[in-house]
């Protein structure tokens, strides 16, 4: 696992450029961009995070999440930047707690919509029978869940008849 991850973190610089470009369609559905700024440090940074769309919700699955840092950002909720299919997006990301039954309803809701996707987090995900317990303590020790509230658009004025 720690290789793949690796290997997609030395992709980041390509599949940011792809997700900005006119052929973002190659890995838009199922890869977004979200940029950060860090707490401490104020840096900004932008990362591809593969993502679902629950309405004006995105949930991002973080694998390995102990090696990573971004998500921390949003122990408390904060705001983000998302580009999504080329459009950019803003709202307010939060981490779920692990011991949250948002927390386990969110993997599973992925894991059922992607199929593979919990190999990815050395899962043998069965969809009829939904996460075993030791599954989701796997889950809880290694992944991280955070969504993020995309704001609304403003309604358009209306214009007097």
């Amino acid at each position: 696992m720690a290789n793949v991850d690796a290997f997609f973190s030395r992709m980041n610089p390509l599949v940011r450029t792809i997700l900005r470009s006119p052929v973002h369609w190659l890995a838009s559905s199922g890869l977004a961009l979200i940029t950060v700024t860090g707490r401490r440090t104020g840096r900004r940074y932008s990362i591809p995070v593969g993502y679902q769309r629950e309405g004006d919700r995105v949930v991002i699955l973080v694998s390995e999440a102990r090696r990573k840092q971004w998500w921390r950002n949003y122990r408390e909720p904060g705001r983000v930047e998302v580009l999504l299919r080329r459009r950019a997006l803003a709202g307010e990301a939060s981490v779920l707690a692990p011991d949250d039954d948002a927390f386990r309803e969110a993997c599973e809701r992925s894991f059922r919509r992607i199929p593979g996707l919990g190999r990815a987090f050395g899962l043998q995900f069965d969809a009829a029978a939904g996460l075993t317990s030791a599954q989701l303590e796997r889950l809880r020790e290694n992944a991280a869940v955070v969504v993020i509230e995309l704001d609304r658009a403003p309604e358009p004025e209306r214009q007097p008849i």
